[in-house]
């Protein structure tokens, strides 16, 4: 099960407190304090991994702590300090505070680790307060609770290449074509209920990830169909490739699809059409495509899109929609644009 949404509290441990000690040993007349210091509570510590996916782990726990610090001894023994707790998520994933709503971490790095919780400061004991004038002390001072937080979990995906089009355009039948990935492919509407990412190799030793974002129609900003539930994953993505169906079973004309694509992209972030992004014309060896072929190419033609026609099925026009895009994410990387954290 695909899970890109969670809620959860996470509680870091308790300072340790100070205690009040005095030495007690034969033939050590007054013997003065010895309190110790309590130690200091662990963290609740954030890392990334690529081997997770999804956050379906935190779905069935939703509450973490961390372990308390050990109060201090006699003898000034400082208390052990409590233990950090480790929570791996999948790379890409947005920590929010729940209540104020502000970003606390984006995890985009494998393996860096982000206090998300910072345990209590432990105690002092009353040997810290000893004086000249005060030589028996019966101060201490108790440990600091850890800090609370209710979190929100957002993963969006990281990838090269966002698939975005109106269901059965074709985008899963093209990410299985020029890649690894193997998802779910039916002719009805809304067979890819979850985003799927696959790896497509170019040229001797290159590569680029390639999304497929479900759940795009029009209104989906308002909450249509899927909804935005998937639209945060495009966000991610450095360069989007606009699937348009151009058989004559598409339901709409290939400009208008397109059209409304854009409208919808622009209604849930104005940033994402500033995206740089190429059109593809799908399904051209069905018949009837021909002529709504054309129509998209010289609509893209008057408005200087770039324009590539392609068939998953008997694979024409892949080979230079790879190189063309493996082109242009090589260039986004050394010279990458602003997206959305």
């Amino acid at each position: 099960m695909f899970v890109d949404e969670a809620q959860i509290t996470v509680r870091a441990g308790r300072g340790g407190d100070g205690i009040c000690s005095f030495r007690r040993e034969m033939f050590v007349p007054r013997g003065g304090p010895d309190g110790g210091d309590g130690g200091h509570g662990g963290n609740v510590v954030f890392t990334a991994s690529h081997r997770l996916t999804t956050l379906l782990d935190l779905r069935y726990q939703k509450h973490y702590e961390a372990e308390d610090g050990r109060p201090g001894g006699g003898s000034n023994c400082t208390g052990r300090t409590g233990k950090d707790i480790l929570i791996t998520l999948p790379v890409g994933t947005v920590v929010y505070d729940d209540t104020t709503g502000d970003v606390l971490a984006d995890l985009i790095t494998e393996g860096e680790p982000v206090v998300i919780a910072h345990g209590g400061r432990g105690g002092r004991g009353n040997s810290n307060f000893a004086t000249s004038t005060n030589r028996t002390p019966t101060r201490c001072i108790l440990g600091t609770d850890g800090e609370e937080r209710a979190l929100r979990l957002e993963l969006k995906l990281l990838a090269d290449v966002g698939l975005i089009g109106f269901p059965n355009a074709g985008k899963s039948t093209l990410i299985a074509a020029i890649s690894s990935a193997r998802p779910k492919i039916a002719d009805y509407p809304f067979t890819t209920l979850t985003p799927n990412l696959g790896v497509v190799r170019w040229g001797s030793d290159r590569s680029f990830v390639v999304a497929d974002i479900p759940g795009l129609i029009e209104g989906a900003h308002h909450g249509k169909g899927l909804g935005f539930q998937f639209l945060r994953h495009i966000e991610r993505t450095a360069f989007l490739l606009h699937l348009i169906d151009v058989s004559e079973w598409a339901p709409d004309e290939p400009i208008t699809s397109f059209e409304v694509m854009r409208q919808e992209l622009a209604a849930y972030d104005e940033g994402l059409n500033d995206r740089p992004f190429a059109v593809v014309a799908t399904k051209i060896d069905i018949s009837g495509a021909c002529d709504r072929l054309m129509q998209l190419q010289a609509y893209c033609r008057r408005h200087e899109y770039t324009c590539f026609s392609v068939s998953s099925a008997t694979r024409e026009g892949l080979d230079d929609l790879i190189r063309f895009v493996g082109k242009q994410v090589d260039d986004l990387r050394t010279t990458p644009c602003e997206t959305k954290p």
